[in-house]
């Protein structure tokens, strides 16, 4: 015996209440004429996810609970699992600390023959990393109910719910499932499939019943869901998988663990399964997964994507160096765009060599994007000649690299108030922690696309995504010298980032165990890293906080990124007693 399951990956947009009940009305009749019992949909796929303080707003709540009505009118046979955010009918004991009055779950309404038959609210709420759900939601409580589709009791689960070995779905096991539909809205990190394949079968060995995960996809501000919907069998076993970033409908057979009839608690969803005993079952479709790099690249593709298209943005502006991060960033800005929506501005200074403004032209020309030359010496002498009087001479150091800088940072936000586009920055992760930017600089523009990726593997995805094009008989649009060269800003005579920094295949496993592992630098010291290089890295990273604050948003793509994930405070001495320098461009 089994349960036909549409697992339906969504990208949804947070707030488009009617554009979203679209979108899972198309998904359900795609199910339905698939002949599936069950079409299961992400977590608040009604509201897009996440809401954030838009729960704060009742007009907001009200609104998403008609959005789910006509949800529920538009069904019909198959069962749509459909989350969304439920106002609790009963007054809380004081005004919420944030706002209103009411409570509220997030929850997922099982809609069927035009109406909704039964609701589920999540158990266990996240509070941590980029999740706040304690902020905004209040748990389910008791056992959790089983929902009887025909014979077959069906569990219900959301998202953080599967991941605890004593969370709500091993009860759903004992108290007789036969399938757990799990729904999601799990943001994407690098290698996390991976980690919730694992999990999964974790858990259905100790549910016994095989569980259906469904994930959003899209890119919503800087985080990336990445659908990769899983199936897995009682046994562990890879059932069925959805297309990474991308929208899927996976249609899949699940194969019940049978346990007699549902008993009188469950709540009953839909009264019969009608099969044709001719049916045959279905086989099982499964996505293969991406490799590590073009993992990454598509999120950050996706991302960027997104962002910009959700926000109303129709194009983009990148300011080309010829360097390597700004390459990688025009690479993903045309495959999410297209080229013809990609503009790069080359602004060489009296210090800017001719091997970059070439390597800047041979990217454009590969990419196939329009290259406009605004050499700035111009404007980086007369912004000279005004500071002398009130410096006492021309600037000079760390005066004059900044002005080149912020000269480009002007250059580039004009063309984006002319024509519309948004300013792409091309700071990696790296100097981010490092503070190895200028503000108002290069860190000006409206969305950071390489925000979370560290300098090392920066030059991973240019490689991947130079082996991919030519596997497709295509010519690599990351020029071979620029990933030969060493990396330099360019902003005096024969400068290079390793007279600033440490050299990066030394600076990045430092930075990923300080930034995203909260190792302090006494744990690193006593991991086996250098002491010196640890001091001098933990006073780059603790004095660049004031900086980070405001750069713009960008994908994230480990498990921790600038941003929601990580709030230090600026004022902060919680130090090693003896910090080195400070970056070599500071502020």
């Amino acid at each position: 015996m089994y349960l036909r399951v549409a697992a339906a990956q969504l990208n949804t947009v947070v707030g488009d209440l009617e554009g979203n009940v679209e979108r899972i009305v198309a998904a359900l009749r795609a199910a339905e004429s698939a002949g599936a019992d069950v079409c299961v949909f992400p977590e608040m796929t009604i509201t897009g996810y996440p809401p954030e303080d838009l729960l704060l707003k009742p007009g907001f709540v009200a609104d998403n609970v008609a959005a789910l009505e006509k949800v529920a009118s538009a069904s019909s046979s198959t069962v749509a699992v459909v989350g969304f955010v439920e106002p609790i009918d009963r007054p809380a004991p004081q005004p919420h600390l944030y706002g209103p009055s009411a409570w509220l779950a997030n929850a997922a309404a099982l809609c069927a023959e035009g109406e909704v038959r039964g609701i589920y609210r999540k158990r266990l709420l996240p509070n941590y990393s980029v999740f706040d759900e304690q902020r905004w939601f209040v748990p389910g409580e008791g056992l959790p109910p089983l929902f009887g589709v025909g014979d077959n009791a069906v569990g219900v689960s959301i998202c953080e719910d599967v991941w605890s070995p004593r969370g709500p779905v091993s009860d759903l096991g004992r108290a007789g499932a036969e399938v757990v539909v799990n729904i999601n809205s799990s943001p994407y990190s690098r290698g996390r499939r991976a980690e919730r394949m694992a999990m999964l079968v974790e858990r259905a060995a100790e549910a016994g019943c095989p569980i259906v995960y469904v994930n959003q996809v899209g890119g919503q501000d800087e985080l990336v869901f990445d659908g990769a919907s899983l199936v897995v069998g009682a046994d562990g076993t890879l059932l069925a998988a959805g297309a990474q970033f991308e929208e899927d409908l996976v249609v899949v057979d699940v194969p019940l663990a049978r346990r007699g009839g549902p008993s009188p608690s469950v709540v009953e969803v839909r009264s019969q399964v009608v099969r044709s005993p001719d049916a045959r079952v279905l086989a099982p479709e499964t996505a293969e997964p991406l490799a590590d790099a073009a993992e990454v690249y598509e999120a950050l593709v996706l991302g960027t994507r997104d962002y910009l298209g959700k926000n109303g943005f129709t194009g983009a502006v990148i300011g080309l160096s010829g360097g390597i991060d700004s390459s990688l960033v025009a690479a993903v800005a045309v495959d999410a765009l297209g080229s013809d929506r990609v503009t790069g501005l080359a602004m060489p200074s009296r210090y800017s060599s001719s091997g970059s403004i070439s390597d800047a032209e041979t990217l454009a020309t590969r990419l196939g994007i329009t290259l406009h030359q605004i050499p700035i010496e111009q404007a980086h002498t007369a912004f000279a000649q005004l500071l002398a009087p009130v410096l006492g001479d021309a600037p000079s150091g760390l005066v004059d690299e900044n002005l080149q800088s912020r000269v480009r940072g002007v250059l580039l936000m004009a063309y984006s108030n002319a024509t519309g586009a948004i300013v792409l920055t091309t700071g990696n992760k790296s100097e981010m922690a490092t503070g190895y930017s200028t503000l108002y600089g290069d860190s000006a523009g409206g969305f950071a696309v390489i925000k979370d990726v560290p300098k090392t593997l920066v030059y991973e995805l240019c490689r991947d995504r130079n082996v991919r094009a030519e596997a497709a008989g295509q010519v690599g649009p990351i020029p071979a010298t620029v990933l030969e060269k060493a990396p330099s800003a360019e902003l005096r005579p024969d400068q290079r980032d390793d007279q600033s920094l440490p050299p990066y295949e030394l600076l990045d496993p430092v930075l990923a165990a300080y930034v995203e592992q909260d190792r302090t630098a006494a744990d690193l010291v006593a991991d086996g890293y250098d002491p010196d290089l640890v001091r001098r890295v933990v006073g780059l990273v603790d004095g660049a906080e004031y900086k980070r604050r405001q750069m713009p948003p960008g994908v994230r793509i480990t498990t921790k990124a600038f941003g929601k994930d990580r709030r230090i405070p600026i004022t902060n001495r919680y130090r090693m007693s003896a910090t080195s320098v400070g970056t070599a461009r500071h502020g």
